[in-house]
């Protein structure tokens, strides 16, 4: 038997809205999507996490000025070729 802590209460909404869904709705996602109706809830909830929350630990912000120059100096050369765009600003580089 599950605990009280790990389970919480849902309540379908009476209309399908931007901020929720009718039973009704959901049981045709599931049947479309050939699961439980609580298995739509977690794919819903899984799809509105990767959308919404970092999928990776924030770095340490902006490359440094040395940084920068470490990379100029061991990237590979363009040979005979011009330079049109650039990814950094040169003008802070």
């Amino acid at each position: 038997m599950k605990t009280a802590a790990a389970q919480i209460a849902f309540r379908y909404r009476l209309l399908d809205s931007a901020t929720g869904v009718t039973r009704t709705t959901t049981k045709r996602l599931a049947e479309v999507l050939g699961v439980d109706e609580t298995q739509v809830i977690h794919l819903a909830l899984h799809e509105l996490a990767t959308k919404t929350l970092p999928q990776y630990e924030a770095d340490d912000g902006a490359l440094t000025k040395v940084q920068l120059s470490q990379l100029k100096k061991t990237a590979p050369k363009a040979s005979g070729a011009t330079v049109r765009s650039s990814l950094f600003d040169m003008e802070s580089a």
